[in-house]
């Protein structure tokens, strides 16, 4: 746990879910350079009327620490991630403000935004195409007098970052730099608010018939989802190798994007129950339209959950786990994700049950699974992916 202090207060944050290994802080420079700027101004914008400006909203907040230090103006603030909500929601607690209505109002990409917004802070994702679907949803609910202010690192601030803001929302200029951050700042207008028209998202392909088992299905890919129009590269070595005979077993597509592995598994074997579980709010909505797409209706139902890997299923519950872990946190390179997939994959997984998981090469996860589970095999590879098999033993067959 970290401390952070702004002209509004000084704050214990953490990220979600809390581990006091872990050496990420739950800011960074860019929510500390728009904080003060909201304060105090910077260059030739001066500060915000934070009081008297109306509704406050805040988007893509990292891990809350936006919303926790602006929690005295009640902001909404709109996320994807619910690692993100949760974070959010761990803070205000622990700062003693809780996410009574009357303070903040908690809302993900899925949902409507504030009627009217006054000011209207962003953090930049990563994704330009998640940027751009949020600017043209939003830009309906700005007007003239609306403060638009960006946040970003410099190395997250591209050229077609403010072409972005420029072409939906108006005339956009950058802030100097100050600790490799920068903010960007942006002039509503009112005549292309009202020409922004809608999100061009969701895109959908049919995948070609190298796609494995996957061939044939049509993917639906929701904003900010990893490789829009087409299958990525790991996905598709994946496909080729996961079981989809599997006799009507428990299936889990952790990490599910735009669930089309899970997908695959439903459409080979009517009788599984899938469940497909994602962060992501976006990449819900994808599997959920994805499935939709490709399992005729009066099949089974599968399962829709967005939060913590599998940590909301009940233990020994699930008798197949197919996963694709991310090895980014924003833009920290980390493996805290997909470890704790694995681990979470142990709790859940029925005795017999089996976790597989594809990964670059180089991430050396087959240690992390033999420590874990005490045994690994390597089902496919080639040289720069590798399919990984670890079955759950009884405990006392490896001393556990």
């Amino acid at each position: 746990m970290n401390r952070l202090t702004t002209p509004f207060g000084s704050y214990e944050l953490t990220r979600f879910p809390a581990d006091p290994r872990d050496r990420l802080r739950a800011w960074d420079a860019a929510d500390e350079y728009l904080l003060r700027h909201l304060d105090a101004g910077t260059g030739e914008r001066g500060p915000v009327d934070l009081a008297g400006a109306g509704q406050i909203t805040v988007v893509g907040d990292r891990w809350g620490a936006l919303t926790t230090a602006l929690a005295a103006y009640h902001p909404a603030q709109i996320t994807d991630s619910a690692l993100a909500r949760a974070a959010t929601e761990a803070n205000l607690d622990r700062a003693g403000i809780g996410t009574a209505k009357s303070t903040v109002t908690l809302l993900t990409t899925r949902d409507a935004p504030p009627a009217r917004i006054d000011v209207l802070l962003v953090r930049v994702p990563k994704s330009l195409a998640l940027l751009e679907d949020q600017l043209r949803r939003l830009a309906p609910h700005l007007h003239e007098g609306t403060v638009v202010v960006g946040a970003g690192m410099v190395k997250e601030i591209h050229t077609s970052t403010l072409d972005l803001f420029e072409k939906v929302v108006g005339p956009t200029r950058t802030s100097l730099a100050e600790k490799k951050a920068r903010l960007i700042f942006c002039t509503p207008d009112p005549a292309l608010l009202a020409a922004a028209g809608p999100s061009p998202w969701p895109l959908t392909y049919t995948v070609d018939q190298d796609g494995g088992s996957g061939a044939g299905l049509t993917v639906v890919n929701h904003a900010g989802i990893f490789c829009a129009d087409r299958l990525d590269v790991g996905t598709r070595f994946f496909l080729q190798s996961i079981p989809t005979n599997t006799d009507g077993a428990r299936v889990v597509d952790l990490g599910c994007g735009n669930g089309v592995v899970g997908t695959a598994v439903q459409v080979a074997d009517p009788d599984a129950e899938v469940v497909f579980t994602d962060e992501s709010y976006q990449a819900v909505a994808s599997a959920r339209a994805t499935y939709e797409a490709n399992v005729r209706p009066g099949r089974r139902t599968a399962e829709f959950l967005v939060g913590d890997g599998v940590a909301m299923l009940p233990p020994s519950s699930v008798d197949l786990i197919l996963c694709n872990p991310p090895f980014h946190s924003h833009q920290a390179t980390t493996d805290a994700t997909a470890l704790r997939m694995f681990a979470q994959s142990r709790k859940a997984l029925r005795p017999g049950g089996e976790l597989w998981v594809v990964a670059n090469r180089h991430m050396g996860y087959h240690t992390h699974l033999q420590r874990l589970f005490g045994n690994q095999e390597v089902v496919a590879s080639e040289p720069r992916f590798v399919v990984l098999r670890a079955v759950k033993r009884e405990a006392r067959q490896h001393g556990r």
